[in-house]
């Protein structure tokens, strides 16, 4: 009996830890397309062209602790952007 237990519980975990990382991936695909929304309404009110945002990818190696780098990729342009809490972002076309 006890090992009908032990292994229905270790179904249980794994079902679970497989359900989790779905969750996962459909959570990080979420936040990639949300972050690239979100950059390019914030370059759209400084008045540059992203008519649709596709993907935004954070440069971690140009980041710093107070201001993330991001290249944003929209379907007429690529941009790097440098977002720093309470200013506005700086913005360089790329491609």
């Amino acid at each position: 009996m006890a090992a009908h237990a032990f292994i229905l519980a270790a179904r249980r975990a794994t079902l679970t830890a497989a359900g989790a990382g779905a969750l996962w991936l459909a959570s990080a695909a979420a936040q990639e397309e949300s972050s690239a929304d979100i950059i390019a309404v914030q370059i759209r009110k400084q008045g540059f062209a992203c008519e649709e945002a596709q993907k935004a990818v954070r440069d971690r190696d140009a980041s710093a602790p107070n201001a993330a780098v991001w290249i944003l990729r929209c379907n007429n342009a690529t941009y790097r952007v440098r977002l720093t809490p309470d200013m506005a972002a700086e913005v360089e076309r790329i491609e």
